[in-house]
């Protein structure tokens, strides 16, 4: 039985989530979220929502995930638009014009942060920050050239390529920097995921001595972890896939390995990647071979077979039993793998 002090919620003090298929799921909030929310507030961990999206005010965020029974405050969501804005604060002094090409929401970060917001390249703008806006056109991507090419400071909240929506993936920020790129042959200061800024600001405002961050893309929310110097949980409710994982490079490994967000109330020494007890794992011509020596969960074999990937640099797997061949079916690794040896 584990000891109360193994539980995650015991080993970190602020949980930062990422919201869209670690949260919810669109409009739907994804099973269990609300009460394991509750729940870690209840231990005394204090809880950020992070979101690269940098459209969306705080206070919009937070109203959204109470109107899915999920308890969430302004104070508690940390958007790339923040992120953005303090990076500009730290480089720039008070009043100086930055360029917003963005929404509403990264206007009012801009001007919090004690500079001028501006729409319109001239003397004096500093800088351009850009931010997701379905309203940014060509005059936008017009004005934010002419500033960068006279040697304005460009922040891009994020460079996520695209968006995803009920209709499916629509183009992100990522697309409208990638025409900025292109146009002027400069590359931008990211302040959301994966790179550090955001993520660290989510830390700072929750007054965190450790965080976890809690994510389900490998290239965005687990890479911005390690990019931030912090510990990861990988949930397999979006992105992430088991064969994703296994291949996974240094900068993309989560430290923890879960099927959704409600492990945050369970042992973190049972969501660890590595050697699994009721589970062996071996290299054997150049792949994995996973053997059962009692278990039949297939996540478990997941953080084991990761382990010796991570390790070996091998990620072809295979069977040496029938338990192992049902459970890497499960994991869609080896789908009606016959038992091997």
């Amino acid at each position: 039985m584990s000891k109360p002090d193994d539980l995650v919620s015991s080993l970190y003090d602020a949980m930062l989530l990422d919201l869209d298929g670690t949260v919810y799921h669109g409009a739907r909030s994804i099973p269990g979220v609300a009460e394991t929310v509750r729940k870690l507030r209840e231990r005394g961990n204090r809880v950020r929502f992070v979101t690269n999206n940098a459209s969306k005010a705080p206070g919009e965020v937070a109203g959204n995930l109470r109107g899915m029974a999920i308890d969430a405050e302004a104070a508690e969501v940390s958007t790339s638009a923040q992120a953005g804005a303090r990076l500009l604060a730290e480089r720039l002094s008070a009043g100086t014009p930055v360029l917003v090409v963005g929404a509403p929401a990264l206007v009012a970060e801009v001007e919090a942060a004690g500079l001028r917001a501006v729409r319109e390249a001239g003397d004096g703008v500093a800088a351009v920050v850009q931010g997701h806006w379905t309203e940014t056109g060509w005059r936008h991507l017009a004005e934010a050239s002419v500033a960068i090419r006279a040697g304005a400071l460009w922040v891009a909240c994020n460079v996520d390529a695209t968006l995803p929506t009920e209709r499916g993936q629509l183009p992100g920020n990522g697309s409208m920097v990638m025409a900025l790129r292109t146009a002027t042959g400069a590359e931008p200061e990211v302040a959301g995921k994966p790179a550090a800024p955001l993520l660290r600001t989510a830390a700072a405002s929750a007054g965190a001595a450790r965080a976890l961050v809690v994510g389900d893309r490998l290239d965005t929310d687990i890479a911005g972890a390690v990019a931030a110097g912090l510990d990861s949980l990988a949930v397999l409710t979006g992105v992430a896939t088991p064969a994703g994982l296994l291949a996974a490079g240094p900068a993309e490994r989560p430290r923890y390995l879960a099927a959704d967000l409600t492990a945050l109330i369970e042992p973190a020494s049972a969501l660890a990647v590595g050697p699994r007890e009721g589970w062996r794992v071996t290299v054997d011509g150049g792949r994995l071979v996973a053997a059962s020596t009692g278990s039949t969960d297939a996540l478990d074999l997941l953080r084991a077979l990761c382990g010796l990937a991570w390790e070996s640099g091998h990620t072809e797997v295979g069977a040496a039993d029938d338990r192992a061949a049902l459970a890497l079916a499960e994991l869609g690794l080896a789908s009606g793998a016959a038992a091997i040896g």
